[in-house]
């Protein structure tokens, strides 16, 4: 019961406080899936405010998962520049590679099958699952889950 009240506690507290993020928009439910897997690999290691410039003009360049595939090495990565770590966008396009042969064009909605894919660890899969197809996982970085253990080793030694 006070899992619970903390639960609409915290989705309250973030419908009112939400950023509006370019990310976030209203669209399609093919966009919104584009949409989040490509933010999330953009941060990774980057802050948000930084991200957006660059996942704008990305997103006008490259709209779909069909042409991030056919897109050029040389013009992905010049597209990436500024926001570093170039692997990041190596991962994203071989991933939207596998997408379209391995499961048909539609992102996966499972974590196996996302974690399955090059860039996309424990957190990535989490926030996909979470933001894109609104299944109950949670993104958390390792430092929120080592807090949380050790919270949850404290409770229990009482």
């Amino acid at each position: 019961m006070e899992e619970l009240l903390l639960t609409k506690k915290i989705l309250n507290w973030y419908d009112l406080n939400k950023r509006q993020l370019p990310w976030r928009k209203n669209v399609s439910l093919q966009k919104k899936l584009y949409y989040t897997l490509v933010s999330e690999f953009m941060l990774q290691q980057t802050q948000v405010v930084i991200v957006i410039p660059y996942f704008n003009k990305f997103i006008k360049e490259i709209p779909d998962l069909k042409t991030l595939t056919k897109f050029k090495n040389k013009k992905l990565i010049k597209l990436w520049e500024g926001l570093g770590y170039y692997s990041r966008a190596r991962n994203l396009k071989k991933t939207s590679q596998i997408i379209i042969k391995k499961f048909k064009g539609k992102i996966p909605d499972n974590f196996e099958d996302l974690k399955s894919l090059p860039g996309i660890g424990n957190y990535t899969a989490n926030a996909i699952l979470a933001i894109a197809f609104n299944k109950p996982y949670i993104p958390l970085g390792w430092k929120y889950r080592k807090n949380f253990k050790t919270i949850s080793l404290f409770k229990k030694k009482k």
